[in-house]
């Protein structure tokens, strides 16, 4: 696990140190840099850099960026290859011969044996980048759904092509790096908001791929690649999951058997590792099952795992069960190496380090998980998570409640919308005590239960409709947004999986935007910056392909989330913890800006720092604030998010 960097520029060299500076987190073994011959009449130069973390062959022979025995082909990779072996042995078969034990150098031949075609054949989480100095191209890929993040700016606009030159002209180039903040160091983008995306942020909490906050910093989008070759950039789609092969007349039980042979298959495939490494413990079934199932290859040896837990005072606006108390009883179970950490952090310090870490505004789930991560990095390198089994097997709130909001269907329009209306006015919002996040749930419900399918969905993900933004919006920014569609990604997603079930649709449209979006890059975020891996068996390129094939009925049964994969996980775990009641993945910023963090709102977004902005309009930012505070509206979210959002602009913009 690793950052990476790089760029074409003239004297490139300059700027590589910089950049790799800004990543020293994401590894502290080792540091390497590569810089080409020159490429064009310009003076242009590939450079590549990276910052190791050595997990698979930790010898100085793992060393980056390797080159190619040939040396026509250069990469820097972050991430791990998990069938790198059963890779090396095909291309062995082929004639090639490899002087290490890297998943590197197995890229390397792959790439060399296959070409682009390669990427079909790889199983793991990553990002590279690759020199081809042959053809002159430039590749920059990113796994099948985005664990690890790769970023890029043309600071032209477009790579330039120069007519009189042999090979083409890349100045001023390209710009790419693990984080956004490598990017910016390189001194060749100016740290600017970019309004399209603070319109999706606010929306969602966060922005669509390939958007960032920043103007003309893009995501390679996942399952893609960025090619720059002869001057062109060209971005290309290698892999997408398809629902087009559901396979049914199956038994319940021999789906039940599929799960649990795929789930032990990628655990054990994600073990691989030349360093000490453990697991996230939730109490919930997916870091439990993963928990047990890495039991099973552990050699008799306990499992090293890490809880988190939340002060019961904190609870009292998020009336919802502590995972705590179910970590306990899953270790007690499982007899793990159990290591607790009680959130009880510094908030008011931490959230700018966060923001820094993060490249953009932090949520919630963002504290807990940087400060489960620096503990477990005093005694692991390689952590295994429980992540990605909501979005294959439907366990989200919001799956449920579609479901729900369908049996009102019958109901004439006429009739539904003034009645779903009238109970999400009437409903409070965000008054404490033991109702507190059913009633917030069923006035989230309510908001967008009488519309059609497509658009009641996007109503459950979303923070700020587009009448607040609207009342938010200074009359410019209005202005200049008014003919931005927030949710213009989400409908192309739904327009291609328009044939899936109604489920699987739901569970394509998250798997392409909400995941990567947000759950994975704040894991990957939080988790580098305490220079610790986390790998995700349940989002395994085996486990999606299973996923895919499976009845929908057998992830949503009736209204029981995660059906199949609870009915198995019960010949791993005791019932109570399979069927115990979601608990979620956050911290209690209710409380907290009611306590600790309101000293900071009412600096933060008084109205002379709100007007300094020129964004939003004052007099409705306390307004939200305010209906927060008196219960009347549950904001917590909202003003969150909009003290995050001064805390990056000081922190990147200023």
């Amino acid at each position: 696990m690793c950052g990476i960097a790089g760029l074409i520029y003239h004297e490139p060299e300059k700027r590589i140190a910089g950049m790799l500076r800004a990543i020293e987190h994401r590894g502290r073994d080792d540091e390497g840099v590569w810089t080409s011959s020159v490429i064009d009449d310009e003076g242009s130069r590939v450079c590549f850099g990276h910052r190791r973390l050595s997990i698979i062959d930790t010898s100085t022979a793992g060393h980056q960026p390797m080159l190619s025995q040939d040396r026509r082909f250069v990469v820097i990779l972050n991430g791990e290859i998990y069938n790198y072996r059963e890779l090396r042995n095909q291309l062995e078969s082929k004639g090639h011969q490899f002087r290490t034990e890297s998943d590197t150098e197995v890229l390397l031949a792959a790439w060399a044996e296959w070409g682009e075609d390669c990427l079909r054949h790889l199983n793991g989480m990553f990002t590279f980048a690759l020199w081809d100095d042959k053809e002159r191209a430039l590749y920059l890929v990113r796994d099948h759904v985005g664990i690890k993040p790769l970023y890029y700016a043309n600071p032209s606009g477009k790579p330039k092509f120069v007519e009189h030159s042999r090979q083409g002209a890349y100045a001023p180039g390209i710009i790419f790096a693990s984080e956004i903040k490598s990017i910016l160091a390189g001194g060749l983008v100016k740290p600017e908001l970019d309004h399209e995306s603070l319109h999706q942020f606010l929306t969602f909490l966060w922005a669509p791929d390939p958007n960032t906050l920043f103007r003309g910093i893009k995501t390679v989008p996942p399952g893609h690649f960025v090619k720059i070759h002869d001057g062109e950039l060209s971005v290309r789609q290698w892999w997408d999951i398809s629902f087009d092969e559901i396979e049914e007349g199956k038994s319940e039980a021999w789906w039940q058997e599929r799960v649990l042979e795929t789930l032990d298959r990628v655990v054990k495939l994600e073990m691989v590792a030349d360093v000490p490494l453990g697991s996230f413990l939730s109490g919930g079934v997916d870091s439990s099952s993963i928990v047990a199932m890495m039991k099973h290859h552990s050699n008799g040896r306990p499992i090293e795992t890490y809880a988190i837990g939340i002060e019961a005072a904190d609870l009292r606006y998020d009336i919802i069960p502590d995972d705590i108390e179910w970590a306990r009883r899953v270790n007690q179970q499982l007899a793990t190496d159990y290591h607790e950490i009680m959130l009880k952090p510094q908030v008011a310090e931490l959230l700018p380090k966060l923001i820094y870490h993060m490249d953009e505004p932090a949520i919630d789930m963002a504290i807990p998980s940087y400060l489960v991560s620096r503990a477990a990095r005093e005694t692991l390198r390689v952590m295994l998570s429980g992540m990605g089994g909501d979005e294959v097997f439907a366990g989200y709130p919001r799956q449920m409640a579609m479901k729900i909001a369908g049996a009102f269907d019958p109901l004439p329009q006429l009739l539904r919308r003034p009645l779903m209306k009238t109970i999400a006015q009437v409903l409070p919002g965000g008054k404490p005590g033991k109702l507190t996040a059913p009633l917030r749930n069923a006035k989230k419900f309510a908001r967008s239960a009488a519309l059609d399918f497509e658009n009641r969905y996007l109503g459950y993900e979303t923070y700020f409709t587009d009448d607040a933004k609207s009342r938010l919006y200074t009359s410019e920014l209005r202005e200049a947004l008014k003919e931005i569609d927030a949710y213009a990604a989400h409908r192309t997603y739904f327009a291609r999986a328009k044939d899936a079930a109604p489920l699987n649709q739901l569970l394509y449209v998250d798997l392409k935007t909400f995941l990567p979006c947000l759950n994975l890059m704040t894991t990957d975020k939080t988790s580098m910056a305490a220079n610790l891996e986390v790998r995700v068996p349940f989002l395994n390129k085996e486990m999606l392909e299973l996923a895919a094939r499976m009845p929908p009925d057998l992830k949503l049964r009736g209204l029981k989330r995660k059906y199949i994969l609870k009915k198995a996980a019960e010949r791993l775990l005791p019932r109570e913890v399979v069927w115990r009641k979601k608990a979620g993945f956050g911290a209690p910023i209710r409380s907290w800006l009611r306590g600790p963090l309101r000293p900071m709102v009412d600096e933060l977004l008084s109205d002379e720092t709100i007007n300094r902005r020129g964004l939003f309009r004052p007099e409705e930012v306390r307004r939200i604030i305010d209906a927060n505070l008196s219960g009347r509206e549950d904001y917590n979210l909202q003003v969150f998010h909009l003290l995050n959002l001064e805390l990056w602009q000081r922190t990147f913009i200023d």
